[in-house]
């Protein structure tokens, strides 16, 4: 097991499912309900990841029972309508531990000197 801060994730949360990394990520900015949020993670994926309603509202629904965010009141200025999830303790540390898994990936591919698609030899 890993621990990270007061959060214990089993090796087996990691890697986090892209849908998982990026509603993390998209909530380390702030509040956000979940239009928002979906619209956040097209922008941080770069459009690679197209995240639908179904996709969305079911990783919302897995992350709020892991407790890896909480649903809080919509600001004053915003519509009350919709739910706004915001990143917790535990979510921000299981954020941070992938993040670390992947930069050290980035470091082993350039120690290993591997250069990415289309650059040349």
């Amino acid at each position: 097991m890993m621990i990270y801060h007061y959060m214990i994730m089993p090796r087996s949360d990691l890697p986090l499912a892209p849908a998982t990394f990026f509603i993390l990520f998209a909530l380390a900015t702030g509040d956000k309900h979940g239009y928002a949020i979906m619209l956040e993670t097209r922008k941080l994926s770069d459009n690679t990841l197209p995240m639908g309603p179904a996709t969305l509202y079911t990783t919302i629904q897995r992350l709020l029972d892991s407790r890896w965010i909480e649903g809080v009141r919509s600001p004053e200025k915003g519509d009350t309508r919709r739910r706004y999830y915001r990143l917790t303790g535990p979510g921000r540390s299981a954020l941070n531990v992938e993040l670390e898994r992947m930069e050290a990936l980035v470091r082993k591919s350039k120690a290993m000197r591997l250069l990415p698609v289309g650059s040349g030899s």
